[in-house]
């Protein structure tokens, strides 16, 4: 089991304003490494009238993540620091990290959210609306993705327009379908369906905890909610390249089915097999090049309409093909990381194994 954590702040939470809902929800943060990020996080947090706790779970930082959260603390009473100890034997840092924060929070909503995500104004409110409307135990949303570098563009909506199509909103949403996801950057969860299913203490060892903890919960007969989070949360991933291959490289290869015969169907279906072909084939048949750009053009403006229709600018199409490179480039460096055993993220080396290997 997770080892005990230091809680570095007593502050009590303040009363909720007249005329304001009763606040209901604790946000629990995971920050290790997050000097850049940490405070907007926190700062969109603290307009949300319906949070009445954040608890920041500071994971070994060296940075001066704990330092910002520290200094913030005067003007946020709401707001907590937590420390981690070492990460015990069969965990993940992060789901550590959570788990440790969900002990310490006393609402009957739990919002885990990541370090680099920030909540538009009346984020929380609305997740508390679906979840009335719907009746959903677990209700989450998929950040709108803020991209700068060329390799965010070009990378970022490669990967949500496949994803759109591994995991479909109908179907999550729907209590008759077994497809169940989530998305760890705004996942909101109902305390006793948390507890019931074990919390993260039963997805101890997943990379992909998110979804893991999805499943477990429609599996238990819980609701789940998971929609567009445009205009509700909105996230910038990476601030580096390095960052980003890591990230997806740790992520990829289970999202896409966590199968050599899955990552191989996405190679097939991802890559421009003909129009490469027939560029390939001009050194002996002249028209071929020609026909082979009009069938890569065609593919382009194909995925410019997808990646419109999952709000990302049509004008991203110029990065079509890099896209095409990193994500067929990041999704074998998953598999082969997940194949050997350990990938690393964020200066640790995360245990990974096959799907029916023994951990």
């Amino acid at each position: 089991m997770p080892s005990d954590f230091t809680v570095t702040n007593e502050s009590p939470n303040p009363s909720a304003p007249s005329g304001v809902v009763p606040p209901s929800i604790s946000a629990i943060v995971p920050a290790r490494n997050e000097e850049a990020v940490i405070a907007s996080c926190v700062e969109s947090l603290a307009l949300q009238p319906e949070i009445e706790e954040i608890l920041v779970v500071n994971d070994q930082s060296t940075d001066k993540t704990a330092a910002i959260v520290r200094g913030l603390m005067a003007k946020i009473p709401r707001l907590h620091l937590f420390e981690t100890h070492e990460v015990p034997p069969g965990w993940v840092g992060k789901n550590n990290a959570v788990y440790l924060g969900a002990k310490e929070a006393k609402s009957p909503w739990l919002l885990f959210t990541d370090a680099d995500a920030e909540l538009q104004p009346g984020a929380a409110a609305r997740a508390l609306q679906i979840a009335q409307e719907t009746n959903a135990a677990l209700i989450s949303f998929s950040p709108e993705q803020v991209t700068q570098s060329w390799y965010e563009k070009a990378l970022i909506p490669f990967v949500y327009s496949r994803l759109a199509k591994h995991f479909s909103y109908d179907d999550v949403n729907n209590p008759a379908s077994p497809a169940a996801a989530a998305n760890g950057q705004f996942l909101m969860i109902q305390r006793d369906a948390y507890n019931s299913i074990g919390g993260h203490a039963s997805v101890a060892s997943e990379v992909l905890e998110d979804v893991a903890l999805a499943k477990r919960a429609k599996a238990a007969g819980f609701r789940l909610s998971f929609g567009s989070g445009q205009g509700i949360v909105c996230v910038r991933m990476y601030r580096s390249f390095r960052a980003m291959w890591q990230g997806w490289k740790k992520n990829l290869y289970v999202l896409v089915g966590g199968t050599p015969r899955a990552v191989f169907r996405e190679l097939e279906s991802t890559i421009p097999w003909i129009p490469l072909a027939l560029i390939l084939l001009g050194i002996r048949i002249p028209i071929a090049p020609l026909l082979g750009v009009c069938f890569l053009l065609l593919r382009q403006f194909t995925y410019g309409l997808e990646i419109s229709r999952n709000h990302y600018p049509f004008k991203f199409i110029i990065y079509y093909v890099p896209a095409v490179a990193l994500y067929a480039g990041v999704l074998w460096a998953s598999y082969r990381g997940h194949a050997k055993g350990k990938v690393e993220w964020k200066g640790r080396e995360v245990p990974v194994t096959l799907p029916g290997a023994h951990r």
